[in-house]
């Protein structure tokens, strides 16, 4: 008779007493205050990385329309037309050339610092060999130690660090420029950052160096004239 009566019930009410039961007894497994605060620290995590990414993107423009407005009479506003950052050639092309008074054997430099060398021109455009090139050979400075190295290009990322004294005390983080001993390049020009070093060989050692200019993510470069 209790169930009957249960049963009439719950058609009389269309429902409706069986849906609060189910609020009542389901109301322990909702998603808690711990749920909640996981929600939105995830929300505030996506916001600061959009955050960060704007910021970036902001960086990196100013830095284009820098390099884009700062041309003179010393420099050469150019853009990046093709790349080839993950051949063996290691090489970028830019739309300025010969008419633009590019030559060859002039400095190229982005956002960061040095990225390399007027290989070839011409009339329009100019061929820039990258100091991560194999046929790249430059010499550095390490400002730290005031000491004179020879950085060379390897055909990846990372180009050799080599400084002829095995007692050197070269370390992690030690900032490379170019050498005021240099006949190739203007001094302190920033390269990069000392990123690991080799096992010290008998009469030298080597280090890899992370390069603060990007080849492969810079669109507008500047060429340093007279300096070929």
């Amino acid at each position: 008779m209790g169930i009957f009566v249960f049963l009439v019930f719950v058609r009389i009410s269309k429902g409706s007493f069986y849906k609060d039961f189910y609020y009542f007894i389901s109301k322990p497994f909702w998603p808690g205050q711990f749920q909640k605060e996981v929600i939105l620290k995830s929300i505030d995590q996506e916001s600061l990385i959009k955050l960060n990414l704007l910021k970036k993107d902001n960086i990196r423009l100013r830095e284009i329309l820098s390099l884009q407005e700062s041309s003179d009479n010393d420099n050469i506003a150019a853009a990046v037309i093709s790349r080839k950052t993950g051949s063996w050639w290691r090489q970028i092309i830019l739309n300025k050339g010969s008419k633009d008074g590019v030559e060859i054997g002039n400095i190229v430099i982005g956002p960061g610092g040095l990225l390399g060398r007027v290989k070839n021109t011409s009339l329009l455009t100019s061929s820039v060999t990258l100091i991560t090139s194999p046929e790249s050979k430059l010499g550095v400075w390490l400002d730290r130690i005031q000491i004179n190295g020879l950085l060379v290009g390897l055909g990846d990322d990372y180009p050799s660090l080599i400084l002829y004294s095995k007692d050197a005390d070269i370390k992690v983080g030690d900032f490379v420029s170019s050498s005021p001993a240099s006949t190739l390049l203007p001094p302190n020009i920033p390269i990069g950052i000392v990123q690991s070093i080799d096992k010290p060989l008998k009469s030298k050692k080597t280090a890899k160096i992370l390069l603060l200019a990007k080849p492969h993510v810079i669109d507008w470069v500047q060429i340093l004239k007279g300096n070929s």
